[in-house]
C-alpha cells in the first residue's frame, strides 16, 4: 500500500488517507481481507499524529471499507457491490459537472457535448 500526504495540499491529512485508501480498495489495489499497516506504523511512516490516521481509519470503518478485528488490525472489508456502485456514480456525477462548466466555458451547447460523448462511446464500444 502507497500512501502519499501532500502537506501543500488544501485536504486535510486524514482525508487525502482515506481517500488514497479507499480508491486502492475500489480499483482493486488493495484485496478483500488484505491487512492494513497498523495506525501506529502507519502514522511512523507518515510522520503524522497517530490521532490523524486514527480518524481516516474510523472514516474508512465507518463507510464499510475496511473492518477491525481485535488486537489483530484492520483489514480490508468485503467489497459491497451497490456501495462501490454508488461511487462510483458520484464519480461521475463529479465528472458531469466538470464537463459542464468546461463545456460552458467553450459556449458548447447540450448537443455538442452529446455529440462528442456518442463518438467516445463508439471508440470504447
Amino acid at each position: 500500500m502507497h500512501i502519499f500526504v501532500d502537506n501543500k495540499s488544501g485536504q486535510p491529512i486524514y482525508e487525502q488517507i482515506y481517500s488514497q485508501i479507499k480508491d486502492q480498495i475500489i480499483n482493486g489495489a488493495l484485496k478483500e481481507d488484505d491487512p492494513l499497516p497498523s495506525i501506529r506504523n502507519l502514522a511512523k511512516d507518515l510522520r503524522i499524529s497517530v490521532i490523524t490516521t486514527k480518524r481516516a481509519y474510523d472514516e474508512l470503518e465507518k463507510e464499510g471499507f475496511i473492518y477491525t478485528v481485535a488486537a489483530k488490525g484492520c483489514f480490508v472489508a468485503p467489497k459491497n457491490i451497490e456501495l462501490l456502485r454508488e461511487e462510483n456514480l458520484k464519480k461521475i456525477e463529479d465528472y458531469i459537472e466538470k464537463i459542464l462548466q468546461l463545456a460552458a466555458s467553450c459556449n458548447l451547447q447540450k448537443d455538442d457535448i452529446i455529440e462528442m460523448i456518442n463518438y467516445s462511446a463508439e471508440e470504447w464500444e
